[in-house]
């Protein structure tokens, strides 16, 4: 790999007055909408290209993460973004700060090359200052976003009414709150959930719009804003204590996301002694991070033990605001 690729970003934006600086100084609540996010949030997302190397051209994806106070993380990832090319290994992870109206990456080493993004696009130069690539930022829709549910499912929420939770909260626009239990309960099923991550630029970890769905309430595929993240089972697309998923398909916040799970329960003979683990496929954003994964226990925090009767579909409430949309659940022979 050429030693010039992605060694400094230059991000080029808006000055910062003293008002928008000493609103972001105050630490904001959880923003749920664009407009609520600030300057930061406009940075922060997807970007796409093919630069020119070395050894011919080569495409890269970057995920700019924003950590507050104008500090920023910028993750490259060799051959696309995670799910579109990336090779699971190759990436350079740089951080960095405002200066300025500008935000400078700069990592270790000397006589490298840099990047600009102006007007949402990033611009990559090597040292010498001569162009390498020019990359439009992206926005990412999962190809399961807004998908109907089938005959014989049970629609659990639609943006009409919330009363198939228990706790069920709704907002003035018609979201699911997070923190609520269905009424109805289920042993296998396919499930089809979206849900919105809050932007918390300040917080890490997980602080970082924590929730979490469990299938019957005991088997939990962890919701959290881990965009640019490793991808580990207490991040979104994990399945909790049991395994990471295969790739970290988490957007950034304030997205559209979905888990499409097709879950199969434990099996328990006559004295109530499991014969057969619970069994999980999951998809996040389109594309399967679980593959028929064996979980031999219920999960950390699960209000529900295992055990042979069925279970209601549980969302976590973290202290963290999560919204969720278009829930339904489709039934299945054990």
């Amino acid at each position: 790999m050429a030693r010039f690729l992605f060694p400094c970003f230059v991000l080029v934006v808006p000055l910062l007055t003293s008002s928008s600086l000493s609103a972001q100084d105050s630490r904001p609540k959880p923003a749920l909408t664009a407009e609520e996010a600030g300057p930061d949030f406009a940075i922060q997302g997807e970007y796409s290209g093919t630069i020119r190397s070395d050894d011919g051209d080569k495409k890269v994806g970057v995920q700019v993460i924003a950590l507050g106070d104008g500090k920023f993380r910028a993750v490259a990832y060799i051959g696309g973004l995670p799910g579109d090319g990336w090779d699971g290994e190759n990436k350079i992870t740089v951080d960095s700060r405002r200066e300025g109206d500008e935000i400078v990456f700069q990592p270790p080493g000397d006589g490298q090359g840099s990047g600009r993004i102006r007007d949402g696009r990033l611009t990559v130069f090597d040292a010498e200052g001569t162009q390498l690539g020019d990359f439009p930022k992206v926005e990412r829709k999962s190809p399961t976003l807004g998908k109907k549910a089938p005959d014989g499912a049970v629609v659990l929420f639609d943006g009409k009414t919330a009363d198939r939770f228990k706790g069920g909260r709704m907002t003035e626009g018609g979201l699911l709150m997070q923190g609520c239990t269905s009424v109805e309960t289920f042993q296998s099923f396919d499930l089809h959930l979206e849900f919105q991550l809050s932007f918390m630029p300040y917080a890490s970890g997980q602080g970082r719009a924590n929730s979490g769905v469990y299938m019957q309430g005991r088997y939990e595929t962890q919701v959290l804003d881990s965009f640019g993240l490793e991808g580990k089972q207490n991040e979104t697309g994990g399945i909790y204590s049991v395994k990471d998923p295969d790739l970290n398909m988490c957007l950034p916040p304030l997205s559209w996301q979905t888990y499409d799970v097709q879950f199969t329960a434990a099996k328990f003979d006559a004295d109530g002694k499991k014969t057969k683990n619970a069994r999980m496929t999951v998809l996040l954003n389109g594309i399967k991070v679980q593959d028929n994964v064996e979980v031999d226990h219920s999960t950390t925090a699960s209000p529900l033990k295992e055990g042979s009767e069925p279970g209601p579909i549980y969302i976590q409430d973290h202290g963290n605001p999560v919204r969720f949309r278009n829930i339904w659940v489709v039934p299945k022979e054990r």
